[in-house]
């Protein structure tokens, strides 16, 4: 129903939670300027909050939660100075964080959870030390702040869910801080913080969780205890294999830690009682992250059974719990009722379900979202409820066959030993192999081992028709393996100029970087004279692939989509500059080695030619590696190497997802050299719109388009200095700060003759009858400029190689 909005004019206290009501918030709650108390969670209302709310100065109490429809900006609170409790959580709001409210005095609880706010945490010019903070699900970014972290225990924090850098979460979990998935937000949001110092002991196949209750045995199942950990902003890693984190606090009670945990109040008749007896609560959001699993399909089993709320005739059993159910993230169970399902009041309710165990981990959320009673049976006793959780692979171990490996060794004579290792040292198999193992052992890798009788079943014995690219180290191929996860593999070859020990650098370099802009290694094998490495299958090949490709490609790139991706390679870019434990210079960004996955997600791949950049040692003196088109004047001049060489790069990148066309192969006009040329010459003429895709047509937002060419031209300057750092183009693009219009001065490096040598190349070859559609680019054998044309290997690079010529040579500056 429609809430009449003469119902709310003389009142100075309002509560309208859980009811079916249908429109927006009525705007004449403004109009109640003595209104001190007003609460709207799970109304059924629509968004958004009213900029005028910001009249009712006397509020010393306002919640809404869960409203539907339109979302809003952060509104104006300013001036409500007598705030005691503040709720505006899942209203749909956006923007960044307002930094006045953490300096509201009288503000003793903040909840602005499952939101859209973004921005850094700034710090507050007031000590409110007693302040409960939940700001879970949010965009929040940057470092997070000292004061956070050094918070007195007595106060909930709660930043779970965040897009933080993570090298400012701290190593150490304490109580009363969530910091699960603070760092790089969604799917991919990392939650090792607290694991760390408990790396995975054994391979899992299987996990049995009593909720809220002890160990137990029941059957050929042994469930692990769940007990006596409770709190409104808790992660608690409890064993190497699994952690809980719990969000949210009972209003308008004492939060204690045995209100997190439910309990009958009667005689239970099921079978298997035990499992039953105690419930796992939350007043908000409860997750269940398993790790150190096997990957492959799981079934999963949830184990319900309402012990809290009575089946009787007092006032307790009009009591309703209702909440939702996510596993790996996908929603399974929408405004769930246990007692409804099952049906009645102490009766147990298995639900099973299937998941898909890809990274190691499974993640099971239930999530309140304000709907159902909140003080039937008792005042402050909700969410959801939860009582056992069962996680069983559905395929079977490995068969161990250690003990008849030990048993036939004992039996067999010792000559027979000593003639197979004599064999294999001889042959120079084993010494290569331990050499190359040694020096495995002493990096700290966080990737996989695999056999090489796994990665042949995967690819068919490295079939041809299984192949996809051909990389600085030999040929790239798809492979399945037997769980079903899609893989490339990386075989080097034997003409590969790298040896052991530069393979193995590589591994230890590139099993540090994990991002979700990154594309993800997720092993090596090193066997005999075999060595190779794993990565994830990009389903949707390359960049270049997709936005170039046109009589291949099947895709047609929208503009949503292209923004996406042009900010995906500049977080990527940014982690690698500033965020990493390493400081890594790319060297060779570019379209070809931008990846897309199954969701059109940007995946930097190709770290073969990056390098360790010291701080003391910018200045390459011997080659440079790199791609005609995409290296920055400084790099391909002098050999000058710094971050900005790769900003430099992502400008031109920028530049391409925008038009549509290559920087290297597209020649608009004779007055232009490349594509970069023409966005110079247009933008000097001030039609710098006229270089968007025309295949966009008029589906695109005029303002982020203006946006990505201001900053990829600004990326391109031929000054380094005035280039902005990558976190700085990455808060361009986003619209967080304004872009610096700087004009590019091409007579810095070439005396006003930036393009000249290879437009009078172009011209000659126009005037012989020769020109072809693509740029010249360094010919493989470093001696000069020839033609190039795009193989189909090309368009897939997981490792592809990139052009390499001497710095000495004189050879004309690259567009």
């Amino acid at each position: 129903m429609t809430l009449p909005c003469f119902m709310l004019l003389c009142v100075k206290n309002s509560n309208l939670n859980a009811n079916n009501l249908t429109g927006s918030l009525p705007r004449d709650l403004t109009n109640i300027t003595n209104l001190k108390d007003l609460e709207i969670q799970g109304s059924g209302l629509e968004g958004p909050i009213p900029s005028s709310i910001s009249v009712l100065t006397n509020l010393t109490d306002l919640r809404i939660s869960d409203l539907l429809g339109e979302g809003s900006k952060f509104p104006y609170l300013g001036n409500m100075t007598k705030m005691n409790y503040l709720m505006l959580r899942n209203c749909n709001i956006s923007g960044p964080f307002p930094d006045y409210i953490l300096n509201m005095g009288s503000l003793k609880i903040l909840d602005l959870s499952f939101n859209r706010l973004t921005g850094n945490l700034p710090v507050p010019t007031i000590n409110n030390d007693n302040l409960a903070i939940c700001l879970a699900n949010n965009l929040l970014t940057g470092a997070i702040p000292n004061w956070i972290t050094t918070r007195p225990r007595k106060s909930a924090t709660d930043i779970s869910y965040n897009n933080f850098s993570e090298t400012s979460v701290p190593v150490a979990c304490r109580d009363n801080l969530n910091l699960f998935k603070s760092s790089y937000g969604g799917n991919n949001s990392k939650a090792v913080e607290c694991l760390r110092s408990l790396p995975c002991s054994k391979d899992r196949y299987s996990l049995h969780i009593n909720c809220g209750g002890q160990e137990i045995t029941i059957g050929k199942f042994s469930y692990e205890a769940d007990e006596g950990y409770g709190g409104e902003a808790q992660y608690v890693p409890l064993k190497d294999n699994w952690a809980v984190s719990t969000t949210g606090r009972f209003w308008d009670v004492n939060n204690t830690a045995n209100m997190f945990i439910g309990k009958n109040v009667s005689m239970l008749r099921m079978s298997n009682s035990e499992l039953y007896t105690n419930a796992r609560l939350s007043p908000l959001s409860l997750t269940y992250y398993a790790r150190c699993l096997v990957n492959g399909n799981y079934t999963v089993k949830l184990h319900f059974a309402e012990i809290v709320i009575r089946d009787n005739r007092s006032f307790q059993s009009l009591g309703r719990r209702i909440f939702d159910v996510y596993i790996q993230d996908e929603l399974v169970l929408k405004d769930f009722e246990i007692k409804k399902e099952a049906p009645g009041v102490d009766k147990v309710l298995i639900t099973p379900f299937k998941a898909v165990v890809k990274n190691g981990t499974l993640e099971i959320r239930f999530r309140w979202v304000g709907k159902g009673t909140t003080i039937a049976p008792q005042k402050g006793i909700y969410g959801p409820l939860i009582s056992a959780i069962d996680m069983e692979a559905d395929f079977k171990p490995p068969k161990n066959w250690k003990k008849f490996i030990v048993a036939g060794a004992v039996v067999l004579p010792l000559f027979l030993i000593f003639i197979i290792v004599g064999t294999l040292w001889w042959k120079g198999c084993l010494g290569g192999r331990v050499l190359r193992e040694r020096d495995l052992k002493g990096l700290d890798l966080r990737t996989g081992s695999f056999t090489l009788r796994q990665l042949r079943a995967a690819t068919n014995n490295f079939d041809s028709a299984n192949k996809i690219g051909e990389g600085g180290f030999g040929p790239v191929y798809k492979g399945e393996l037997l769980d079903g996860t899609i893989i490339a593999v990386k075989q080097l070859s034997s003409k590969s100029r790298q040896g052991n020990r530069e393979f193995v650098t590589e591994i230890g370099m590139i099993s540090g970087l994990q991002h979700p802009n990154l594309v993800k290694l997720y092993g090596c094998c090193i066997e005999g004279n075999q060595l190779l490495l794993v990565y994830e299958y990009m389903e949707n090949n390359s960049l270049a692939y997709t936005l170039f490709g046109s009589e291949t490609s099947s895709l047609m790139l929208d503009w949503a989509t292209r923004q996406k991706i042009c900010v995906g390679i500049a977080r990527g870019l940014a982690f690698l500059h500033e965020e990493s434990a390493l400081r890594i210079v790319h060297r060779d960004i570019k379209a070809t080695n931008v990846l897309l996955d199954k969701d059109l997600n940007a995946k930097i791949s190709d770290f073969g030619l990056a390098k360790l950049c010291e701080e003391e040692n910018t200045h390459i003196s011997t080659r440079i590696a790199g791609t005609i088109g995409y290296m920055a004047p400084e790099y391909a001049l002098w050999g000058y190497l710094t971050e900005k060489a790769d900003v430099y790069s992502f400008g031109v990148v920028a530049l391409e997802i925008v038009s549509g066309r290559s920087n290297a192969s597209y020649r608009p006009k004779n007055e232009a050299v490349c594509l970069l040329d023409w966005a110079f010459i247009l933008q000097q003429k001030g039609n710098l719109m006229e270089i968007v895709d025309p295949r966009l047509e008029s589906e695109f937002n005029m303002e982020e388009a203006e946006r990505m060419l201001k900053v990829a031209l600004l990326c391109t300057n031929a000054s380094p200095t005035i280039r902005p750092t990558m976190s700085a183009a990455l808060r361009m693009l986003e619209g967080q700060t304004s872009i610096k219009e700087v004009a590019s001065d091409p007579s810095i490096y070439a005396d006003g003759m930036r393009f000249k040598p290879i437009k009078d190349h172009y011209q000659q070859t126009s005037h012989d009858g020769s020109s072809t559609s693509h740029a010249p680019i360094f010919s493989s054998d470093n001696t000069g400029i020839g033609s190039s044309t795009t193989s189909a290997h090309d368009l897939y690079p997981v490792n592809p190689e990139s052009i390499s010529f001497d710095i000495s040579e004189t050879s004309p500056l690259p567009c």
